[in-house]
């Protein structure tokens, strides 16, 4: 698979050749299923928490005679049965957070990334630098490059200017290509990515 690389103008300067043995083939969908399920849960808040019987106030005391007084049989106020009673099994703070082996983890950014190869909107150009901390110059930037809907913009290592003047714009996400996750990829329509990134995405994934 061949990339045109294209200046900040739109330009093609070059190409960049995509390894199909990395990026080929048929997409994995449930490497990226998996890899986006770990993160999400993983940043899930588990701070949900009810009270069991032995929790909530009231006395241990019975309430009345056991027999005798034609009322239901019961040993304390706090039973599940009564209002204002406990919980049966109720929900404890926890965390949802689990474990995934590296090479899943990797996988799953590699097939999502294939997957936006494959589907063409991937833009790749030979560098993203800012004159000056203008978000509209660098709006204008990122639409002369074909910025649409959601727009992700990954490079190894980001230029000051760019960063401060982009970080502001509606629907556009700046990644550093070591932070990239496959629900950063899945979660845009348009990835603009440095020609460094991708050929170190492509040396990390391979």
């Amino acid at each position: 698979m061949k990339l045109d690389v294209v200046n900040t103008e739109k330009q093609t300067v070059g190409s960049i050749d995509l390894n199909d043995a990395v990026f080929g083939g048929r997409v994995k969908q449930d490497l990226i299923w998996a890899s986006v399920v770990r993160q999400n849960a993983g940043e899930r808040r588990g701070t949900h928490k009810a009270k069991s019987r032995g929790q909530v106030s009231g006395s241990g005391k019975k309430p009345y005679a056991q027999k005798g007084t034609g009322r239901p049989q019961v040993g304390s106020t706090r039973t599940p049965v009564w209002r204002h009673g406990g919980t049966v099994f109720p929900p404890q703070p926890r965390s949802y957070a689990f474990t995934a082996p590296k090479k899943t983890v990797r996988a799953g950014l590699r097939e999502a990334l294939a997957s936006k190869f494959q589907a063409g909107v991937v833009i790749v150009v030979d560098e993203l630098r800012a004159a000056e901390k203008k978000t509209k110059a660098t709006a204008a930037l990122l639409k002369t490059l074909g910025a649409a809907g959601k727009t992700l913009v990954v490079d190894v290592a980001f230029d000051d200017n760019f960063t401060l003047s982009a970080r502001n714009l509606a629907g556009v996400r700046i990644v550093p290509s070591g932070r990239l996750t496959a629900r950063d990829v899945m979660d845009t329509n348009t990835i603009i990515a440095t020609r460094a990134a991708v050929e170190r995405l492509q040396e990390v994934l391979g």
